[in-house]
């Protein structure tokens, strides 16, 4: 009697085929809690599509003219006061070197003070206690109200603008830091406590990660920019805001809003870089 046999598989294509299948599998599952391809560009695609929207519609209305010139310039006529602008380079890169000064000294001088007295405000209570009351009234102050006096003891130079920046900046970053560390996880102390760690130690492992301290550098990117322009208002010889001061009163609109998105996007700018510090600082800390 024939016996009847059973052909054997080929091991060999079912081998080079299995990864196939595994890597097609693993490609088309889906993480729960993770986000998908293009949902990690959802937030620039909106963004993008979003502004460019917002500017055909101001470029409609402008071509329209349904609102003068003089109260609202479209996008094409800021972009030719850029050109104008930038056409004489000379006089431009004076004003971007002036205010950009101004910016680096004012800026950097308030994270260089108020991010180690935050701290230790935050960190100390009889500090805080004995600072609070000069810091709620100097903060509550308008720096716009300050400028006479800044000029009176530092002069038209760029001194005093550096002040009012530098004032702008200092009181959040001050505030938010010293809110930061006074809210650190009970546990993450605690545990470095039991480790041995000093207060120096703790500063720089727990609490310069914490993101309410970095937030307070963001908050102060917003008041210096602010400081760039009120200081330069009165008696600046040179500047963005000062060309925007200029051109507001020789009723150059489309100049104004070139100014505008200058110092705009130098604060867009650094609050960007703040975030990526922020991210990275984020990273160290534990998930919640």
């Amino acid at each position: 009697m024939a016996t009847r046999t059973t052909p054997e598989p080929n091991l060999g294509v079912l081998q080079v085929a299995a990864p196939d299948l595994a890597v097609d599998a693993e490609a088309d599952l889906r993480i729960p809690g993770r986000p998908g391809r293009l949902a990690r560009y959802e937030g620039a695609i909106i963004g993008t599509m979003a502004v460019v929207v917002f500017l055909g519609v101001w470029q409609a209305v402008a071509t329209a003219r349904l609102v003068p010139e003089l109260f609202l310039p479209g996008p094409t006529d800021i972009f030719k006061a850029f050109v104008i602008l930038f056409s004489d380079i000379n006089f431009i890169r004076r004003d971007l070197w002036v205010s950009g000064q101004e910016v680096v000294y004012g800026y950097g001088l308030a994270v260089i003070l108020a991010l180690p007295l935050g701290m230790l405000m935050g960190w100390y209570r009889r500090l805080s206690y004995g600072l609070d009351p000069f810091i709620s009234f100097l903060y509550s102050s308008p720096r716009v109200a300050l400028l006479p006096l800044m000029i009176i003891w530092l002069g038209i130079g760029m001194a005093s603008k550096i002040a009012i920046i530098f004032l702008g900046a200092f009181f959040p970053i001050v505030i938010n830091t010293a809110v930061g560390v006074r809210n650190l996880d009970p546990s993450l102390l605690k545990a470095a406590r039991s480790f041995g760690a000093s207060d120096a130690q703790i500063f720089r492992t727990i609490a310069l990660p914490g993101s309410v301290i970095l937030a307070g550098l963001r908050l102060g990117v917003g008041h210096a920019m602010v400081g760039v322009f009120v200081g330069e208002l009165v008696a600046a010889q040179a500047g963005v805001g000062l060309m925007m001061a200029t051109a507001g009163a020789t009723f150059q609109t489309s100049k104004v809003f070139a100014g505008l998105i200058i110092i705009a996007g130098t604060g867009i700018l650094l609050t960007h870089l703040i975030q990526r510090l922020e991210r990275r600082f984020q990273a160290w800390m534990p998930s919640r």
